[in-house]
C-alpha cells in the first residue's frame, strides 16, 4: 500500500508518454526543458470485435489463448491499398505477366499497377500469393 506522499513522489519522476524531448525522442525520467508532442506513425489498422472487452484478462494472464478473445476482421480494401498494391508496383511487369499467365492479362496488370483498377477478391488473393512467394524467394 502506498501513501499519498509515495504516489506524489513517484508522479514527480514518471516519464510523460505523450511527449518528446527537443530532439523528438520519447521522454525519460531525466528529460528536462520544453516538451513537444510525440509523432505517431501508424503501421497497421486492425479491426477487432467486441470480444476485446476481455483484453485485460489476457494481459493479466487469466486467458491462455489470445484466439479465445481476439476476433480480427480483415478489411481487404485497406489491405490492397496499404500492402498489396505498393508491393505489386515494385515487381517488374515482365515477372508479373509471367506469373499471372492464364489469370490476368498484361493490360490488366498494367491497369492494376497504375491504380486505375482494383482486382476482384479472387484475383487479389491470387496476387497476394504471388507477392508472398516472391518475397520468400
Amino acid at each position: 500500500m502506498k501513501t499519498y506522499g509515495d504516489v506524489l513522489e513517484d508522479y514527480e519522476d514518471h516519464p510523460e508518454s505523450k511527449c518528446a524531448d527537443s530532439q523528438g525522442r520519447p521522454c525519460s525520467k531525466t528529460t528536462i526543458g520544453l516538451l513537444q508532442r510525440r509523432h505517431v506513425k501508424i503501421d497497421e489498422i486492425k479491426y477487432i470485435g467486441k470480444e476485446s472487452n476481455d483484453l485485460e484478462e489476457v494481459e493479466a494472464g487469466l486467458v491462455h489463448t489470445e484466439g479465445a478473445v481476439y476476433t480480427e476482421y480483415v478489411d481487404r480494401r485497406r489491405e490492397w491499398v496499404t500492402k498489396l498494391w505498393p508491393a505489386l508496383r515494385k515487381i517488374s511487369l515482365k515477372v508479373l505477366a509471367e506469373k499471372c499467365r492464364g489469370h490476368l492479362s498484361r493490360r490488366e496488370i498494367i491497369e492494376l499497377r497504375a491504380g486505375r483498377s482494383k482486382p476482384h477478391r479472387k484475383n487479389q488473393e491470387f496476387l497476394a500469393s504471388i507477392i508472398r512467394a516472391l518475397a520468400k524467394a
